[in-house]
């Protein structure tokens, strides 16, 4: 197989299979409930192509680490804020939500945010530097990027369909508990990483 499409097949079936059940994909899920699918994809993909673009950029030529537990006391803090966020509540106008649906900017900017913060010292960040050091830039940065936004298309999809079938409190109680979850979760392996 050609350098290229090896690097490429590898890099998405590694990261395929590492983002099912992350909390990449919890999150995908969960923005799915509240956004329209589309404004959802498009932050994933966004998000996910710059944090493996800089993983590529690491592994393949320099070969070192960021300061992941700054970074996930970072990504913490800014879950928990989304989980308050959420339990705050709409209070949106029937005009103001029109609008809110309407414009896929604001989606796709809370998303964005919310995966480039996630996945800056996560599992699938270190995994496409470690194969950006032994396979091609390209095809591994294509690879991981399409493995990851397919795994979370999976969860998109999910999200959708239990959008449809569930009162707008509960997912806004699931979405913030899920939310406080990341941020718990992250703050745990920063302390473990800055301790350590």
């Amino acid at each position: 197989m050609d350098g290229f499409l090896a690097a490429t097949a590898i890099s998405f079936g590694v990261i395929f299979v590492a983002e099912l059940g992350d909390k990449s994909q919890l999150m995908a899920l969960t923005f799915a409930t509240r956004f329209r699918t589309w404004p959802v994809l498009i932050g994933i993909t966004a998000a996910t192509a710059v944090v493996h673009l800089v993983s590529v950029a690491l592994g393949y030529g320099l070969g070192v680490a960021l300061p992941t537990g700054w970074i996930a006391l970072t990504a913490a803090l800014a879950f928990i804020g989304f989980g308050f966020w959420t339990l705050r509540g709409d209070t949106l106008t029937d005009e103001e939500s029109r609008r809110a649906q309407r414009t896929t900017r604001t989606a796709v900017i809370a998303v964005f945010t919310a995966f480039f913060l996630a996945e800056l010292g996560d599992k699938t960040m270190l995994a496409t530097i470690t194969l950006a050091t032994r396979h091609g830039w390209f095809g591994t940065w294509l690879g991981s990027t399409l493995g990851m936004v397919a795994a979370d298309a999976l969860a998109i999809v999910v999200g959708r369909l239990l959008g449809r079938r569930l009162p707008e409190r509960v997912i806004a109680y699931g979405a913030a508990a899920l939310f406080f979850a990341f941020g718990c979760w992250l703050l745990v392996e920063a302390i473990v990483e800055l301790a350590g």
